[in-house]
């Protein structure tokens, strides 16, 4: 079985087929977020911190640093992220601009091994980006479209996945260090979203044994109770065989989705985790042995 190592200076987390799921916290990019944007170009990082920490408590495996702001020193300011949210937390980082620049700038400040996110099926995005992987020794997440865009056919999407990975193979770089994200279509949009991603992470684990990741909450994008879609879908596809993904750990349904798939799925050892988070104390009561077997079958007596 495929397993992709990330670390970090003093931690090491694994993405395979039999590991635990790894949530990859989404928080530290500013598309869409006007102020952290903001507070990023002007130098100053304490939400990008705050932020760290939050996901790391709320239960992410690793995170996701980006700074793709227009008009702004992107490399720096993504190499500057790296360094503070590295100092104040150990958890491994994927290194995610869509500038090869930017991608250099970060992995010359990373301390251990990161995920670079990301590569395409580009014939000259894969010319840029591999010998970068190459040369540094990490992963990266391979993203299924390339020079004709995001086909609406799943298995033309894994086409574009197999050509990367024997890119990367001709580049020396192992199976084991791609990660593909098969891209989700917004569910609302259309309407077979869901059975496309299943269809597709199971000939990605089957045929070319790589690990798997994806942006959640595209799935759920325009539509109402986004949160609670998202636990569902990633419950559903951790079933299928996906092992990792970006999403927000901040959102308890999502959280729940994830751990009660990793019970399902056998990754989450005598229910461990899951009774840690959910287990409750007993009540306290003056009864001597109150609530001992209490609910045991919830069944009525039957009247004579």
């Amino acid at each position: 079985m495929t397993d992709t190592l990330l670390s970090s200076p003093t931690r090491e987390v694994r993405i395979g087929f039999d590991q635990p799921f790894v949530i990859i916290g989404e928080r530290i990019n500013p598309t869409g977020r006007k102020i952290l944007a903001e507070e990023m170009k002007n130098g100053d990082y304490s939400r990008v911190v705050s932020d760290a920490l939050a996901q790391v408590a709320a239960g992410a495996t690793m995170l996701d640093v980006n700074a793709g702001i227009p008009l702004a020193d992107e490399p720096g300011i993504l190499a500057e992220a790296i360094r503070l949210v590295q100092s104040v937390t150990d958890v491994p980082l994927s290194i995610d601009s869509s500038i090869v620049a930017a991608l250099e700038a970060g992995l010359e400040v990373y301390q251990g091994k990161p995920l670079l996110n990301s590569v395409t099926g580009e014939d000259e995005r894969l010319e840029q980006v591999l010998p970068l992987v190459a040369r540094h020794g990490c992963a990266v997440v391979a993203i299924s479209n390339d020079e004709a865009g995001i086909s609406e056919n799943p298995d033309e999407r894994f086409d574009v996945a197999r050509k990367i990975v024997h890119r990367a193979a001709d580049h020396g770089i192992h199976h084991s260090n791609i990660v593909v994200d098969p891209l989700v279509m917004p569910v609302g949009a259309v309407n077979s979203a869901g059975r496309q991603v299943l269809h597709l992470v199971k000939r990605l684990r089957e045929e070319l044994k790589v690990n798997t990741t994806c942006g959640a909450s595209n799935f759920s994008f325009g539509i109402p109770n986004r949160k609670g879609m998202d636990g569902h879908f990633l419950s559903m596809v951790i079933g299928s065989g996906m092992t990792s993904a970006i999403t927000n750990p901040l959102h308890e349904s999502v959280m729940q989705g994830v751990m009660a798939a990793d019970v399902v799925m056998g990754h989450d050892s005598n229910c461990a985790r899951w009774l840690r988070k959910y287990r409750q104390a007993p009540e306290k009561s003056g009864e001597p042995g109150a609530g001992v077997g209490a609910g045991r079958t919830g069944r009525r007596r039957r009247r004579k």
